[in-house]
């Protein structure tokens, strides 16, 4: 079993990229959100480290999202 992740991360988004799959929001819509035309919106750029937030860049189709640790 690995250890609890604490502290924050941040979140970038390549818009250029995202192609509005949505799964970002599905897997942590308190950090991530769509704008009108589906791509993805980043409402909170230093979230905490979570499996959601993880889970959401793990999961993008096309690669748009990345996490720095920190």
């Amino acid at each position: 079993m690995s250890a609890p992740r604490t502290g924050t991360v941040r979140v970038l988004a390549d818009r250029d990229v995202c192609v509005g799959a949505g799964n970002c929001v599905f897997a942590d819509e308190a950090v991530f959100d769509q704008d009108d035309d589906g791509l993805v919106v980043v409402l909170v750029e230093e979230p905490p480290d979570g499996d959601g937030v993880r889970r959401a860049v793990q999961t993008c189709p096309s690669g748009a999202l990345r996490l720095i640790d920190g």
